[in-house]
């Protein structure tokens, strides 16, 4: 397969570079080689044309798989047109410990693993038991390919790019899609190509790459773009170091990160049994990198060019509340006093899909070794959560995992935990203003704990270490000591680890199971009565007429993420029962008449009620509902229940100020109308109380604006103008009722 695979990749990469007549980069190669209709080649432009790929595989964890593949089955598909898996990552509560949890999680998930494994059983599609590991981590592990291209039902599928990968994450529907044999639509992206010089050195760790460049970009700066690394930074690297900089690529808003082919990259297919793909991407290695061109000229080839210098790169801290809040570790002390941060840490958390590879989790290990020899307790409790069977057990056999029970740690499942909000965290006061640090990916208010004063800091994990050792957030390894439990001044020194197992990882039941050759007799079990699963119906088409007095539903302030539309933690669990789920909609966002949460004015009753009660008013008694939304809408998780729960509610259209991509894909495949301010100081026109019409609709054609007219409450109207990015396909979706509904005509 993989050689098949190699030989029309060089043959389409070397096509393009003839038609074009120019060098291409490392991004432009693998989309190139990944086109749905090879006769559409053409030198698309970036961030502009929308170009239709055929990716080879696709991913989802047992959160957002529930409603990928309840679209799926309704597209009347045998089997799955491509390659396949399902992981089950999400719903694993995080408490006592793995040995309680996960047993707990069985029993209590249990219908919902059924319905999952039956599924992939009948179409075809790999299934991962629960505890088996963290979705990415299983990928980088068995699936991960240099120059290949998936698609995952997850915000960090990117972390594959670590081995060269063009790994995106979706929404369920557009998985749901390319499982269907369809083309995956996306808008070409621009490339943001970052220059990383010299080699890491001390408490400097991949991860501060990407914490660094978060603060560079802001959550929305790589949006629409994905961000390709070049030059000799990238050899001194290890794998799943570049996977842990491309898994957080995401918090940028970037559409996937990529690092060229190297030495390590094939360290790790080698040592996890993919000897025969190693041996091939090293004999087209040439494909598996920029051009020499574009590498000596890089502004010339990439859209924007960022230089990172790793020899002088500090560890950074980022938080509290926002992933892009970069601060220099030796900037701490001073910002703790500034802004009142809790300099107490109480919490130190080492997993998530972002680091928890056997590296990860040795460099952890080594410096908590430094503490028990030098006799210095913990400060603050520890928490780890390893990536994978595979890294649990070659972690367990070199005594990793005995170092951190030693120190007191507690080992989770493998499994995302915390950093979903999947925490059981027992505290004596769960409104308390608190710090913790993570090696998450994700720092929103309430995601760890449900606690909104809880102070989460972004770290890599050998910092996360040295923050519970020292109980302080103002502290900094670097430069300041600890005391040992004589009274002893104590310095900690940077560590080290092995970026693979010395002795190769053990051979163990990963927890896969594969599907049968045909699995046409298997049915999919749901239980009709079940209040967790329920079967899809498909939304109605467009009416045919312009959107007319639809009462604003919630005018949303400030940063509204897919955990304000569609909050996790307890909500998990309803995943795969759109109604039931729909009862948490927008119940996190901010009403900026009254700053409350889940509290908006039901403009007939003028009671205040929770956001989804008044969306369902509107929907049964009146024309629908409208939200007004400012910058970035929609960032973080590429959960498509965030778009699925208003077009259930009877929400029309979304008007902000900007979206993030996933979303604003998610909203346009479940035949909603994702529309921006074309003056985003418009924004501040929208009353409470507002109908809210919007006019164009019978002409809806790309590039071509819509107007929306806003009647007051005080008989008072404004109107202005709304742009949108609906291609002619995605106009067709919003007039069939969903990309779904569109398929089936």
């Amino acid at each position: 397969m993989f050689e098949t695979f190699y030989k029309s990749f060089s043959k389409k990469v070397d096509a393009a570079k003839n038609k074009f007549g120019r060098p291409l980069t490392l991004t432009e190669k693998i989309l190139y080689a990944h086109l749905f209709y090879e006769n559409e080649l053409k030198d698309y432009k970036h961030g502009e044309d929308y170009v239709n790929f055929k990716p080879d595989r696709v991913a989802m964890q047992d959160a957002t798989a529930q409603m990928a593949l309840l679209q799926f089955m309704n597209a009347g598909k045998k089997k799955a047109a491509v390659k396949s898996s399902v992981h089950c990552d999400h719903l694993i509560q995080a408490y006592k410990g793995a040995d309680i949890d996960l047993p707990e999680a069985e029993k209590v998930n249990k219908e919902v693993y059924e319905f999952l494994q039956s599924v992939a059983a009948k179409y075809g599609i790999d299934y991962w038991k629960p505890g088996a590991g963290i979705i990415h981590q299983v990928v980088l592990e068995n699936y991960a390919f240099p120059g290949g291209m998936m698609i995952g039902t997850d915000s960090h599928t990117p972390n594959a790019g670590g081995l060269t990968m063009a790994a995106v994450g979706v929404g369920g529907a557009d998985a749901a899609d390319v499982m269907s044999g369809m083309e995956w639509e996306l808008k070409m992206p621009k490339i943001i190509g970052v220059k990383l010089n010299g080699k890491l050195k001390g408490f400097a760790s991949p991860k501060d790459i990407i914490l660094k460049l978060a603060g560079i970009l802001t959550v929305k700066g790589g949006t629409y773009s994905i961000i390709e690394y070049f030059c000799e930074g990238t050899l001194s690297l290890t794998a799943t170091g570049k996977s842990t900089v491309c898994n957080m690529g995401a918090e940028v808003g970037a559409t996937t990160s990529i690092f060229p082919f190297d030495n390590h990259t094939a360290d790790y297919l080698n040592a996890t049994g993919r000897k025969d793909i190693a041996a091939l991407a090293e004999q087209y290695k040439e494909y598996l990198k920029a051009d020499d061109e574009v590498l000596n000229n890089p502004e010339k080839y990439y859209d924007k060019v960022i230089e990172i210098d790793l020899d002088n790169l500090s560890p950074y801290v980022n938080g509290p509340f926002t992933p892009d809040a970069a601060s220099k570790v030796s900037e701490m002390a001073a910002k703790v006093i500034e802004n009142n941060y809790p300099d107490k840490v109480e919490a130190a958390l080492i997993g998530s899909c972002t680091n928890s590879s056997y590296q990860d989790l040795g460099r952890a290990a080594n410096l908590l070794e430094q503490a028990v020899a030098k006799n210095i307790p913990l400060k603050a409790e520890l928490i780890i959560n390893p990536g994978s069977i595979l890294v649990l057990e070659t972690a367990k056999r070199d005594k990793i995992i005995d170092t951190f029970k030693n120190a007191g740690a507690v080992i989770m499942t493998n499994a995302c935990g915390p950093c979903i909000g999947q925490w059981k965290r027992i505290t004596d006061d769960n409104e308390r203003k608190n710090t913790i640090v993570t090696t998450f990916n994700r720092n929103f208010a309430k995601r760890a704990d449900g606690n909104p004063n809880t102070y989460a800091f972004i770290v890599s994990p050998e910092m996360a270490v040295a923050y519970a050792i020292s109980g302080r957030l103002s502290f900094n390894p670097e430069k300041d000591t600890v005391k040992d439990k004589y009274g002893n001044d104590v310095m900690l020194t940077a560590p080290s680890w092995d970026a693979l197992p010395k002795e190769g990882f053990v051979k163990c039941d990963k927890g896969l199971i594969t599907p049968p050759e045909n699995g046409d007799d298997i049915t999919v079990k749901i239980d009709a009565s079940s209040s967790r699963l329920q079967i899809l119906k498909p939304f109605a088409k467009w009416d045919g007429n312009d959107i007319i007095e639809a009462d604003l539903l919630i005018k949303t302030k400030g940063k509204c993420t897919t955990d304000h539309i569609s909050m996790a933690g307890p909500w998990l669990k309803y995943r795969g029962h759109l109604e039931n789920i729909s009862d948490n909609m927008l119940m996190g966002a901010v009403n900026a008449f009254n700053n409350e949460t889940n509290k908006v004015k039901n403009n007939y009753t003028h009671e205040y009620a929770a956001v989804s009660a008044t969306a369902k008013y509107y929907r049964d008694n009146k024309n629908g509902s409208i939200v007004a939304a400012e910058e970035n809408y929609g960032e973080g998780s590429s959960r498509e229940h965030a778009a699925m729960e208003p077009r259930f509610l009877g929400v029309k259209a979304i008007i902000a100020k900007s979206f993030a991509r996933i979303h604003e894909t998610n909203l346009k495949k479940q035949g909603m109308l994702a529309l921006t301010f074309q003056n985003k100081d418009d924004y501040n026109l929208v009353q409470e109380g507002d109908l809210i019409s919007i006019k164009g609709l019978k002409d809806f054609a790309p590039n071509k604006e819509l107007i929306v007219t806003l009647k007051h409450s005080d008989g008072k109207t404004d109107t202005f103008k709304v742009n949108h990015t609906y291609n002619m396909q995605q106009i067709e979706w919003f007039k069939a009722g969903s990309a779904l509904n569109n398929l089936q005509k």
